[in-house]
């Protein structure tokens, strides 16, 4: 038996890259810290991956570490070799690597920053310094170098974030804001869910590339898979799985004006891909226990928005639906990066001559055409692909299958 330890792990998509490598039993250990030992003591795994909080909790229990473990001081792989004892490495090293090399991140000569001092750190800031890296600091809340100082180094090439703020289901929070920073060339956040984190969209706002963890889950998976069964998997397998799990995690998201066919696309799309479908009026409607027209009634459209965007904060953070949004989410910046966080957006664009009002308030109050105009730069700018919804649902939904495809 194979899994993975830790003490909350109810994001993780360990076992979904595992069953991807070979085949073989992969569960999820969850262990509270007093349970521990007694865990480790029974040695009831032939191997193991080890996450927050324990990875160096784990090493008094191993009777041998690999060199690189050892440099590192944390472990993230746990094999019982055949007498019976417990081997510790870092896969994490390999998996940081590929994401880096992935990147096109130039590190030679550079200065980078590391976020947090955690059992994840460690491999990265090693990395970094393998790749030559000019200067390596370590950014902690109380250390010498901090956050209430940070501006001391804002003259970083390249930013990583090792901690788990904003990490599911906490998204949408940073670890700090980009602003002041004068000469970032790359961010690297080693979380993987979501997606898009909100320091890779906050770097993305200011033009800097930004990357996030998945590509560093599925490599260093992929090496502790060889440590577990001491063969090598050829690396193209990393790049497979990794495309293959970018689409599974990702949210279907239709934008468009109302009336444009979002519901009835979506439900057909959510169909055909086997995924939940999430409409995010029937959930606002749901939720206040009113119609949408009542709620405009008697909070106004501000009211309305401010249902919404807690509405599409929820939607949005799960991974692997279909949501269809209602037709002025665009028009709130806060949605833009609740949106984007977890998304491949589409925006259905169809005649405004065809678009029904009824039951829609702000169409009958402002008029469809001039909605149209003031809203079309806006869905054009957070779509990843627009698709022509002057048609058929079936054709439309399959002009989307076939992107997604």
């Amino acid at each position: 038996m194979y899994g993975l330890l830790g003490k909350h792990l109810s994001h993780s998509f360990s076992p979904q890259i595992h069953a991807r490598l070979g085949d073989y039993d992969y569960k999820l250990f969850e262990v509270a810290p007093e349970d521990l030992p007694a865990f480790l003591q029974a040695k009831n795994f032939a191997g193991i991956n080890v996450t927050i909080p324990y990875k160096k909790t784990v090493i008094p229990f191993l009777a041998g570490l690999s060199d690189k473990a050892r440099r590192i001081g944390a472990v993230n792989t746990i094999v019982k070799r055949a007498d019976g004892r417990l081997w510790g490495d870092n896969t994490d090293y390999d998996g940081f690597l590929y994401m880096v090399r992935r990147s096109g991140a130039a590190v030679k000569g550079k200065k980078a920053i590391v976020l947090g001092t955690g059992g994840a750190s460690a491999p990265v800031a090693a990395v970094l310094h393998d790749l030559g890296a000019r200067e390596v600091i370590k950014i902690s809340r109380t250390g010498e170098n901090n956050y209430e100082n940070i501006a001391r180094h804002f003259d970083a090439d390249i930013l990583v974030n090792t901690t788990p703020v904003g990490m599911y289901p906490n998204n949408g929070k940073a670890p700090l804001s980009l602003e002041g920073f004068r000469q970032l060339s790359c961010v690297l956040d080693v979380i993987y869910n979501p997606h898009k984190t909100a320091l890779a969209l906050d770097a993305e706002r200011r033009g800097i590339p930004a990357f996030t963890g998945l590509s560093m889950l599925v490599a260093q998976a992929k090496r502790a898979a060889e440590l577990f069964f001491g063969k090598e998997i050829p690396d193209a397998r990393t790049d497979e799985i990794l495309s293959s799990l970018e689409r599974e995690m990702q949210n279907v998201v239709l934008v468009g004006m109302p009336g444009c066919g979002k519901t009835t696309v979506g439900k057909t799309l959510a169909k055909a891909l086997s995924r939940p479908f999430c409409d995010a009026d029937e959930e606002i409607e749901r939720r206040a226990g009113k119609t949408i027209p009542a709620i405009f009634e008697a909070e106004g459209e501000a009211g309305f928005r401010g249902h919404e965007t807690d509405v599409l904060a929820d939607l949005c953070r799960q991974s692997g639906a279909v949501i269809a949004t209602g037709g002025g989410a665009v028009t709130v910046p806060e949605n833009t990066d609740i949106l984007r966080q977890n998304s491949l957006i589409f925006f259905l664009n169809r005649d405004p001559a065809a678009l029904p009002t009824d039951g829609r308030p702000v169409s009958q109050r402002d008029g469809v055409q001039a909605i149209y105009q003031r809203r079309l730069p806006l869905y054009r700018a957070i779509c990843d692909y627009e698709i022509d919804a002057n048609d058929a649902i079936d054709a439309v939904a399959r002009r989307i299958l076939e992107v997604l495809q």
